[in-house]
């Protein structure tokens, strides 16, 4: 079984593109060209280039000692916290703005929970001098200060969505929305490997940088190219897609994705999907779905802005129903004592999203000889009033 896209766009039986009839035309543009395009070596040439010049990259691969020590393995950091804008998503932006440019798309649109996505996306557009509009929910505004007043500061607009439970999955209607209306100008950055195909496979080949990095890094410190484990957090789950992406059909190599609890995963305030989700349909894809009994989609709730999405990618669906991943949950409470056990044993502060990776150390065991890598996708900063009012700092 491969655990890739097919060429369909399906992962499995999940993916597809279940898309209102106007943006066909945009959608069907990008299917045909994204992977010439992709492959062509003025692009590859380009991309590479502002990876290393701009973002910063190969970010580096870090032995935590402390906290090897702690819980009796060997964890491996990767550090995406250190690129460019602070955290994985910038990876996704440099190449769709290059996509775009070759498209001959003058105008972006952007959804942002968290504001990471929001902020790569602003960045992107202000290095090419391309126009950039960001949907954010309400909520999220509030509770992403400094990422909304960042994205202001690199010249983007940022439009509030206030429908619904007014997060992420709003600001993606609203995007949608925008999209329909301007399909000749506008390319739509999705930050995260869910959408309509191609964007989940589109995403992924983007963050592959990842776990292409990983296995070069491994093998000059440990003389090995694989893990035994991969550990990522997963709200739409592009950090995982480009951690887990080379080693997707290699089942020597454990792939954990932890997704958030919430308050409790049947506390009705939780973003477990894997476990509360059926197949449904949501922006555009075929997919697991956390939905009520006649199909309305039930408000997800994290502490973290950036894992509180009702579904999930339909790569990480196909590898929950095919087994190929554990899927773990943990609670607000949990990664909250995560974050702040990291930046205690080893100096540094993570993002909330990551400290539901980290968290998982106290309850899965691994041995001495494993050797386990945490995508640790971004840095903090933005979270810092969610600790300090969460620890009473």
């Amino acid at each position: 079984m491969s655990y890739n896209v097919d060429k369909k766009g399906y992962y499995g039986e999940f993916g597809g593109a279940y898309i209102p009839e106007m943006l066909y035309p945009n959608v069907e543009e990008l299917r045909k060209n994204y992977l010439q395009i992709m492959n062509d070596p003025s692009f590859v040439k380009e991309f590479d280039q502002l990876l290393k010049d701009y973002v910063g990259r190969p970010s580096p691969l870090y032995f935590a000692k402390r906290m090897s020590e702690r819980y009796k393995t060997k964890i491996y950091l990767k550090r995406e916290d250190l690129n460019h804008t602070g955290a994985h998503k910038v990876n996704n932006t440099i190449g769709q703005i290059l996509m775009a440019q070759r498209l001959g798309k003058t105008r972006i649109i952007a959804e942002t929970g968290a504001g990471q996505h929001g902020v790569a996306t602003a960045t992107v557009c202000a290095l090419m001098g391309i126009e950039c509009i960001v949907y954010m929910g309400e909520i999220d505004i509030a509770r992403q200060a400094p990422n909304v007043a960042r994205m202001k500061m690199l010249g983007a607009k940022v439009i509030p969505a206030t429908s619904g439970s007014k997060t992420l999955k709003d600001a993606t209607n609203e995007a949608i929305r925008d999209w329909i209306n301007n399909p000749e100008n506008t390319h739509y950055i999705i930050g995260s490997v869910v959408g309509p195909h191609p964007y989940p496979d589109m995403v992924a080949r983007f963050q592959a940088v990842v776990s292409e990095e990983i296995q070069d890094q491994l093998n000059e410190k440990e003389g090995v190219t694989k893990p035994d484990f991969i550990v990522a957090c997963v709200g739409g789950g592009s950090n995982a897609a480009g951690a887990f992406y080379h080693y997707l059909d290699d089942t020597e190599v454990g792939l954990i994705a932890v997704e958030a609890a919430g308050k409790g995963i049947h506390s009705g305030e939780s973003a477990a999907t894997s476990v509360l989700g059926k197949m449904g349909i949501i922006h555009g894809s075929k997919t697991l779905l956390m939905q009520t009994g006649d199909g309305q989609i039930t408000e997800p709730y994290s502490i973290s802005a950036g894992l509180d999405y009702p579904g999930v990618g339909p790569m990480h669906a196909h590898l929950y129903q095919s087994g190929r991943a554990e899927f773990i949950s943990i609670t607000d409470d949990e990664a909250m004592e995560a974050g702040l056990e990291l930046c205690q044993l080893e100096g540094i502060i993570p993002a909330i999203e990551t400290s539901h990776s980290l968290a998982i150390f106290k309850e899965r065991k691994f041995s001495p000889d494993d050797i386990v890598v945490v995508n640790l996708s971004g840095r903090g900063d933005k979270d810092l009033d969610t600790y300090i009012k969460h620890f009473n700092l």
